[in-house]
């Protein structure tokens, strides 16, 4: 039986993520508080693990119900152009940066696929056995994945992707998703995730890996390299406002055509 074993949402894009026990789905299809506040530099760029190391030594520890974040230990009110906010992490990154909101669809990615991000528990302990050292829950903190399914096998979400322009409706409780790619990787996961230190050779490991277990039933057009894991979704509008629970149970439907 697969279900829904874990909700994470990361309310500052880049930073620590919090484990919820339920999440409600905004009618853009992202997860209401995920990514929907980003740092930027003056030139608006993001400020992020892709182009800054000094992202993985901030702690980031939220309370959604306050709206508040502690950074390194200082609270500060979760909220766009907070002066004291900026002011402190100008400061931490030896640059002017500011703090952006989008309430309606936060700061995805992927801005086509910009709903949940789906892998399962033992796709994330498979990754991690690949690696001497490497915690699930490290493994985990890298790859920093919406909804991790459990009751299924390693690789299983590979299911719920098909081709380019078609998609896989599946069901996770009441909330209807289309599984659309899988996730192009950066160079975020080849770092550990609080210090910033590089793993060499993490990459190359990792690619050649990926190809000796891709599942047979896995549509190999979208590898056209093999640094990809988890799977990117839309869901319709008419989703919004549902909410999705720990334990959920998962139903694949079939396929989309022409999304």
């Amino acid at each position: 039986m697969s279900y829904l074993k874990l909700i994470l949402i990361y309310p500052i894009k880049a930073l620590d993520g919090i484990e919820v026990s339920t999440a409600t789905i905004l009618e853009s299809g992202a997860l209401e508080h995920d990514r929907a506040f980003a740092i930027l530099d003056r030139q608006g760029n993001y400020v992020n693990g892709k182009n800054n190391p000094k992202v993985h030594q901030l702690r980031a520890v939220y309370d959604l119900s306050a709206l508040t974040v502690k950074l390194n230990g200082v609270t500060f009110k979760l909220e766009a152009h907070n002066r004291d906010l900026e002011t402190w992490l100008s400061d931490y990154f030896a640059e002017p940066v500011e703090v952006w909101e989008n309430l309606e669809m936060g700061f995805p990615d992927d801005t086509e696929a910009n709903a949940a991000t789906v892998i399962s528990t033992a796709t994330l302990e498979t990754v991690a056995s690949w690696f001497t050292g490497l915690s699930l829950a490290e493994t985990r903190s890298r790859f920093r994945m919406n909804l991790e399914i459990s009751g299924v096998p390693a690789f299983w979400e590979d299911r719920l992707f098909s081709e380019p322009n078609q998609g896989i409706e599946f069901k996770i409780g009441t909330v209807h998703f289309q599984g659309i790619n899988p996730c192009q990787r950066c160079v975020v996961p080849i770092r550990n995730s609080l210090t910033g230190e590089v793993d060499k050779g993490f990459q190359k490991t990792f690619s050649q890996k990926r190809r000796e277990t891709l599942p047979s039933f896995v549509n190999t057009s979208w590898f056209n390299h093999y640094y990809r894991l988890g799977v990117n979704t839309k869901t319709p509008p008419s989703q919004g406002n549902q909410q999705l629970a720990k334990n959920d149970l998962i139903e694949i439907i079939g396929n989309i055509n022409n999304i």
